[in-house]
């Protein structure tokens, strides 16, 4: 996706974040975060971003953090400020500019934007449902940009830097494969203990399992905010529901 198209994204997705962020409903718990409150849930959104604004001002994370001298503040005042520093500090970069990152392929500033996008829509599909409202439709081309995000970023990479955290799951695989299909683009997951791979595949790419569905269903499905009945399962079962185990360790 290009930046400009990001930037767009990450505008409407904020703009519907905020607009549960108000209301009489701020202790409405989140289904899809037990633990959390909206209030919790937008709060934790105006600290990522925060946080990200500190990151490329240093260039490396911040450390403390949180800042112990962080102002008392309504949920929708923090979100809206911390959203406004985050937007003016990514037009201070340029994408290619080198910041710290968790993952290590990427080193840049353009690695924060997408994050902060897929970071933004997925929360505020929580919002929406902590709110009673049916998510919006994430568009096609930005869930199918967050699936290659989950895949890669998240679930593959984590298993090479968190081996531990993720043995017990993968434990007795054999090199099972899983077809993830959306949107004419498809991934082939493969699992073998310690290790998950992820390549792009043709749709038709025969697997033991596939999952697929339309690109907002897939990606809801993959960060666990949506259950089976969104996605079209087939194959082995037992591998669909591997990738969901593995998910719930990767998305925690």
């Amino acid at each position: 996706m290009e930046t400009t198209r990001f930037f767009e994204v990450l505008g409407d997705d904020y703009q519907r974040l905020l607009g549960v962020a108000v209301g009489d409903h701020l202790g409405a718990k989140v289904p899809t975060c037990p633990d959390w409150t909206i209030a919790d849930l937008v709060e934790h959104v105006s600290m990522v971003y925060l946080h990200k604004v500190e990151t490329m001002r240093l260039g490396a994370f911040p450390q403390p953090w949180p800042p112990e001298d962080l102002p008392p503040e309504a949920p929708a005042d923090r979100l809206t400020r911390a959203y406004a520093a985050l937007t003016a500090e990514f037009a201070r970069h340029s994408p290619e500019s080198t910041v710290q990152t968790w993952y290590e392929p990427d080193q840049t500033v353009g690695f924060w934007i997408r994050r902060m996008v897929h970071e933004t829509v997925i929360h505020r599909v929580d919002g929406e449902l902590a709110a009673g409202q049916s998510p919006t439709e994430v568009p096609d081309d930005v869930a199918l940009d967050g699936i290659d995000e989950n895949l890669r970023a998240f679930l593959a990479y984590q298993v090479i830097q968190w081996p531990e955290e993720f043995a017990e799951a993968l434990a007795g695989c054999g090199g099972e494969t899983l077809l993830v299909s959306a949107g004419g683009r498809a991934w082939l997951v493969e699992l073998r203990p310690g290790t998950v791979t992820v390549e792009d595949a043709d749709p038709g790419t025969a697997a033991d399992a596939t999952v697929s569905g339309s690109p907002s269903g897939v990606l809801l499905w993959l960060w666990r905010r949506a259950d089976d009945s969104v996605v079209s399962l087939s194959g082995n079962p037992v591998v669909s529901g591997k990738l969901r185990d593995l998910q719930r360790i990767a998305t925690q």
